[in-house]
C-alpha cells in the first residue's frame, strides 16, 4: 500500500527534477555580483548592466544616446562601467543636461569614452601598464585612456588627466568585458 506522503514525496521529488531541467542554462554560470544582481558571462553587456542598481544612472544614458544596439552588438567591447556615485560625482546639472535631447552627440561622446574595443582583462592593463608608460587605448569616440597600476589597483586616466579606479574588474560578458569604474572619464 502507498501512502499519501510517499506520493508527497515523490511528486515533491518530480517537481524538483522537472524545474531543474527547465532552469536557464545561465544558472550554473560563474558569476560576479555589481550592483547586486549576478552577471551572467552568457549574457551581453545591457542585459546583464541592466540588472545592476549601481549603474541605473549609466543605463538611462545609453538608451537616451541610442547605443543599446552597439552594446548589444557582437564586439567584443571592454567597457569601463560608471557607478551612480561616479556620475553624482560630477558638477550639479551635469547627468541632466546630458540626458536631454538636444545633447545627445555629447551624450553619446561621453559614453563611447568608456568603451574599447575587443576584450581586454584586468591582467593585461596588470602586465602591459606596469611601469610609468602605461596602456594606451584608443575609445570608440577617438579619445585615448591609459591604463596605470599603482599600488596593485588600477587606474584609467583620460586626456585631461582624470582618473578612475577599478574597483571591480573582469565582469565578463558574452560580448566583452565591463570593468566598473569610480569615476566618469571626461573625453577631450
Amino acid at each position: 500500500m502507498i501512502s499519501l506522503k510517499t506520493i508527497a514525496v515523490s511528486a515533491g521529488l518530480a517537481f524538483a527534477m522537472l524545474t531543474a531541467a527547465a532552469a536557464p542554462s545561465f544558472a550554473q554560470e560563474d558569476t560576479v555580483r555589481v550592483g547586486g544582481a549576478p552577471m551572467f558571462p552568457s549574457k551581453n553587456i545591457i542585459e546583464n548592466a541592466v540588472n545592476s542598481r549601481d549603474h541605473t544612472t549609466l543605463v538611462a544614458a545609453v538608451k537616451a544616446a541610442g547605443l543599446v544596439d552597439a552594446l548589444q552588438g557582437p564586439g567584443p567591447f571592454t567597457v569601463f562601467a560608471p557607478t551612480n556615485a561616479a556620475f553624482a560625482d560630477l558638477p550639479a546639472g551635469t547627468v541632466d543636461t546630458l540626458l536631454q535631447p538636444e545633447n545627445k552627440d555629447q551624450l553619446t561622446k561621453v559614453l563611447t569614452a568608456h568603451v574599447v574595443a575587443g576584450k581586454i582583462p584586468a591582467a593585461e592593463f596588470i602586465e602591459k601598464a606596469s611601469g610609468n608608460k602605461g596602456l594606451r587605448m584608443t575609445t570608440l569616440s577617438g579619445d585615448t585612456l591609459t591604463a596605470a597600476v599603482r599600488g596593485g589597483q588600477v587606474y584609467i586616466v583620460d586626456e585631461n588627466g582624470g582618473v578612475a579606479r577599478v574597483t571591480i574588474a573582469d565582469v565578463n560578458q558574452s560580448n566583452g568585458v565591463i570593468h566598473v569604474v569610480n569615476a566618469v572619464l571626461v573625453p577631450q
